[in-house]
């Protein structure tokens, strides 16, 4: 059995922001050379989530709002945690979101089903944070 890992870097211009990485992922995987086996995604950064869903706009605002309703961002006196920091609601939304995913591969192909693609979620932005890529197979 085969091991891959790497290290995906992202900076987002904004607070919270949705990120396809689903071409990051295929080139993690084409860089492997693994044709079966799994892939795991996942989020270094307690204020971040990795997931799949569809790459369709509507529906990033509509979870945009969704998360905003269960986990305001203000007023920061809401939360507890907020004593040295801003972002309670980012730990928040990251639990809701989930931290990784994971995709199996066959015939050296990311499986998905229809529609799916992986995403990079944000919501304590606008500084450098990981995603991790491991592979396993053969």
């Amino acid at each position: 059995m085969k091991s891959y890992r790497k290290i995906l870097y992202f900076e987002t211009s904004q607070r919270r922001e949705f990120i396809n990485i689903t071409q990051d992922v295929a080139n993690c995987l084409y860089e492997s050379k693994i044709k079966e086996g799994l892939c795991l995604v996942n989020a270094m950064h307690i204020t971040a989530s990795v997931f799949i869903n569809d790459d369709e706009s509507g529906l990033h605002q509509d979870f945009e709002k969704w998360l905003e309703e269960l986990a305001p961002e203000k007023p920061y006196d809401r939360y507890k945690h907020n004593t040295y920091e801003d972002n309670g609601d980012a730990h928040l939304k990251r639990t809701i979101m989930g931290r990784e995913v994971v995709v199996a591969i066959t015939e050296g192909k990311l499986d998905f089903g229809p529609w799916e693609q992986i995403f990079y979620g944000e919501f304590d932005g606008m500084r450098r944070k990981k995603v991790m890529v491991k592979i396993i197979g053969e």
